[in-house]
């Protein structure tokens, strides 16, 4: 008599999966507090009662969800071990700040204040555009347009913002790690930008500027009396200098330059040109460069706009990401509306941040390393698993499996009291950058 058949006992369940935080951000958390972020911001232009109110319950609320959620964060470690670059990269952008600003004075004042109220701006067919289309589009589209929506400061808060948020497990550790690469991106495009405008001083598209914000000389530096006035508008001049590549002409008479006492700086009087009634300090000079009053070839807004996108999009993704490149667009057609910059400025600025943000991709990765790192080890003990199996050696497929899984662990090497102390100093110096960040760009 046959046996009957055991009945099989039911595998238990596995457990429901909660969403992420990761998913239900994704769905809006984090892209509608963006959003909120720049709409309340907007209000100051609506309705500056209410701007007063929101503004700083908003700060407020992101503040304590930042602190609230700091002590459950399980990434302290990696955030650790990025430490190191990230302070390299501060010291590197603040290296480039400091070389943009010395130039940034110097194509302004090289050619003194006459230059700047005759010099003609440049045509620029985006700006054309712009004007025929305010005769066509509705006036609703047009406000809309002319609208100061998103600014420079909105573009680094959205950008902090997706850093804090590693916290809440939206992007992938470390927080510091896409920081990095933000910022030493930032260098190396502003290097480039500085390059690129002190190669050719470009007329500005406000012919005014220099005037209302400087107090440069009206003459030419004594590098531009020799090599560039005698031959700006002789076309006989610029083909007998093309001919003996030497200049020729002789220097009509200018007033001295004045030649302060900088010390171990005075190398930079040459450089900087100043005047009496700007202080006795290279420093304090060089805090009114500004945005300078040429026209700065490629844009430095567009390019913080562009770098700000390019992260949101590759570490988050989502409507969000695509709301924010319509910003972008939307800054760079103020840009030229406004004459802040010639089309060929936003335009440069936004194919050079999109290459810059692929170059650096080895700093900091949305893609998941410890995916990979289990992957290839898995691959390296292949042959021996398979032994393994075959042998039906249970303890040995236990011991290949458990080497799979610590491969694709984070390394601790940090005692918990170094930990805690590194995140604490990590939220504070975090938020003084935000603070002095929001300052310094207070003007756009």
């Amino acid at each position: 008599m046959a046996k009957p058949a055991r009945a099989r006992a039911p595998r238990p369940k596995p457990p429901p999966q909660r969403a992420s935080a990761r998913r239900l951000l994704g769905l809006g958390g984090l892209g509608v507090a963006a959003a909120v972020y720049v709409g309340v911001d907007y209000l100051r232009y609506l309705s500056p009662a209410w701007h007063g109110r929101l503004q700083p319950a908003l700060w407020a609320a992101l503040a304590l969800a930042a602190a609230a959620r700091a002590p459950f964060y399980r990434h302290w470690s990696a955030e650790l071990r990025a430490a190191l670059p990230f302070l390299g990269s501060i010291a590197f952008m603040l290296a480039a700040f400091l070389c943009e600003a010395i130039s940034v004075r110097f194509v302004s004042a090289v050619m003194g204040l006459h230059w700047h109220r005759t010099a003609a701006p440049l045509p620029d067919t985006g700006q054309w555009l712009l004007l025929s289309l305010n005769e066509k589009l509705p006036q609703s589209v047009v406000d809309l347009l002319r609208a100061h929506i998103i600014t420079l400061h909105h573009y680094l808060m959205l950008f902090i913002m997706l850093g804090f948020s590693v916290l809440f497990d939206c992007i992938k550790a470390p927080g510091l790690g896409i920081a990095t690469r933000y910022m030493f991106t930032m260098a190396i495009g502003r290097v480039l930008r500085t390059i690129t405008f002190i190669a050719t001083i470009l007329p500005s598209a406000r012919p005014w500027c220099a005037a209302a914000r400087y107090q440069i000389p009206q003459h030419p530096h004594p590098w531009a009396q020799k090599y560039y006035v005698p031959y700006a508008s002789d076309s006989n001049a610029i083909r007998r200098v093309i001919t003996h590549d030497m200049a020729y002409a002789a220097v009509q008479a200018y007033p001295d330059e004045y030649r302060p006492d900088w010390g171990r700086m005075s190398f930079l009087v040459d450089i900087l040109r100043p005047t009496p009634g700007e202080g006795p300090s290279w420093y304090h000079l060089l805090k009114k460069a500004s945005g300078g009053c040429n026209d700065l070839m490629y844009s430095g807004h567009m390019l913080v706009a562009v770098l700000t996108a390019m992260a949101w999009t590759e570490a988050y993704g989502g409507w969000i990401s695509i709301a924010i490149w319509l910003l972008v667009l939307h800054s760079a057609q103020r840009e030229v509306r406004e004459r802040h910059h010639y089309s060929v400025d936003c335009v440069a600025a936004i194919y050079v941040g999109v290459l810059l943000w692929r170059m650096t991709g080895f700093i900091w990765s949305a893609r998941d390393l410890t995916r990979a790192r289990r992957l290839a080890k898995l691959e390296e003990i292949q042959n021996r698993l398979v032994h393994a199996a075959k042998d039906s050696d249970i303890d040995e497929i236990r011991g290949l499996l458990k080497e799979v899984e610590l491969a694709g662990q984070e390394k601790q090497g940090f005692s918990h009291r170094a930990i805690l102390t590194f995140a604490a100093g990590t939220i504070i110096f975090t938020l003084s950058c935000v603070l002095i960040a929001f300052t310094m760009t207070s003007d756009g």
